[in-house]
């Protein structure tokens, strides 16, 4: 027999490759932070001697959930600013506090926390976007989760950066001081074209490619947002990303609620990637994003929460069923985005949009052990008929189990491996009554 680290024998493999596969009592081997094989369990346990086995009769195992799209520190802003839409929610509420409260402590506690709900809930990666990002990068390294950090560019000051050009130097600092971190990657992030300016958009979109890492950016958010844009520059902001290079397979375009049917069209030419916000811009009353259009243009579009201030939590299982029961609403289509084309959404196609495909999104030798367990065998996922359906559909994130992130058990039967649970609930408390009290 081979020794090996792990041996995982679930109920049900969803491997997300292909897209409707279902294994029924397979096992997954794990070596090295590795999946080195998945085959019939009874050939597994013939085969392997694991230092750890996990036997999960009433589960199934998917790939880790991408959130492709948050701001993770902001979860000490969740439910501060309810109800409001996008621009007088940020400039009266949210830009306000944040030039109040945010700091190096504030990042590292806030994210610490969004981490903590995230793996609770089965996200092992995703991708960010805030001040301070080396305590994000931090943050993420100690806790064992996957991350794409953003490096921010605007043009105004901030408790961060004065203008553009400190926000680029600080930035590049971030991206070399994260090369050691295994799990830990970069992605410029400029926050939206009506808060920079050519310059600075130029000199991202160069960087990038001498890099080689991606541009995360909210674009074509709200309506005003497009028409402000071809007021000041006589184009729409995505035409006028286009003339400054930016629209390329580098680009992950965030929200994306305000788009023609010629846009579409014009916008799959590039190869870009749509990270698509549903909870986020159904509470903002942002606008609708046209799923089924882009992806029958062949974009690829991954799920994003966007921040706790703004969706008021990080879950990427009640964001794919609202992904998908939205998507069917917009398209006028019962059809549209089915269940299996959701978890692709919030996996594989999260994976792609990050350049991590090769390694992360779906469950294949060869590639990281980034892992989900769910109990399905619960009144709210029985009968059981159909396990992608009922995943999407109907299961919960308190069925979340366990987690692993490169063969690490990162959430072991419901608790926090790698985190002080109670430690971060009395962070929370703390700042709670320091913004409340101003």
């Amino acid at each position: 027999m081979q020794s090996i680290d792990t041996l995982l024998l679930p109920r049900y493999i969803i491997p997300v490759e292909p897209g409707t596969a279902l294994l029924e009592e397979h096992a997954i081997a794990i070596h090295h932070g590795r999946i080195l094989a998945i085959l019939p369990q009874h050939e597994a346990i013939r085969l392997y001697c694991a230092s750890a086995e996990h036997r999960l009769p009433k589960h199934v195992v998917i790939p880790g959930l991408v959130n492709a799209h948050t701001h993770a520190a902001m979860n000490l802003f969740k439910g501060l600013a309810d109800d409001l839409p996008l621009m007088e929610w940020l400039n009266d509420r949210i830009w306000p506090a944040e030039t109040r409260f945010v700091s190096q402590h504030f990042v590292r506690d806030g994210t610490q926390l969004a981490v903590a709900e995230m793996l609770r809930s089965g996200t092992t990666c995703f991708s960010d976007m805030y001040f301070f990002p080396e305590e994000t990068a931090r943050a993420a390294h100690e806790a064992g989760i996957r991350a794409t950090v953003g490096l921010i560019v605007v043009d105004f000051p901030t408790v961060w950066a004065r203008d553009a050009e400190e926000y680029l130097a600080k930035g590049l600092d971030v991206h070399d001081s994260c090369r050691h971190l295994p799990l830990v990657r970069t992605a410029f992030a400029p926050h939206a074209p009506y808060t920079v300016s050519n310059d600075p958009l130029e000199r991202v979109a160069v960087y990038a490619e001498e890099l080689d890492v991606r541009i995360h950016m909210h674009v074509h958010e709200t309506a005003d947002e497009v028409m402000q844009g071809r007021a000041r520059y006589g184009q729409s902001p995505l035409q006028r990303l286009e003339r400054l290079g930016l629209l390329s397979p580098r680009l992950l375009a965030v929200h994306m609620t305000q788009l023609e049917t010629a846009e579409i069209e014009w916008f799959a030419g590039f190869g870009a990637h749509v990270v698509h916000c549903p909870e986020s811009n159904l509470k903002l009353a942002s606008g609708f994003c046209p799923v089924a259009r882009l992806l029958e243009n062949g974009v690829n579009v991954a799920l994003g929460t966007d921040s706790a201030a703004s969706n008021d939590d990080l879950d990427m299982l009640g964001e794919m069923r609202t992904g998908a029961l939205l998507a069917k609403g917009v398209a006028g289509s019962a059809r549209a985005v089915p269940a299996a084309q959701a978890l692709r959404m919030a996996t594989l196609n999260g994976a792609q949009a990050l350049g991590l495909d090769h390694q992360i999104g779906s469950l294949v030798p060869g590639k990281s052990a980034d892992m989900v367990a769910i109990n399905l065998q619960t009144i709210e996922t029985e009968p059981l008929y159909h396990p992608i359906s009922q995943l999407v559909y109907a299961a919960g994130r308190r069925q979340v189990s366990d987690v692993w992130i490169a063969g690490r058990q990162v959430l072991k039967q419901g608790a926090l491996v790698t985190l002080d649970e109670e430690r971060l609930l009395r962070r929370a408390a703390e700042w709670r009554e320091r913004i409340r009290n101003g």
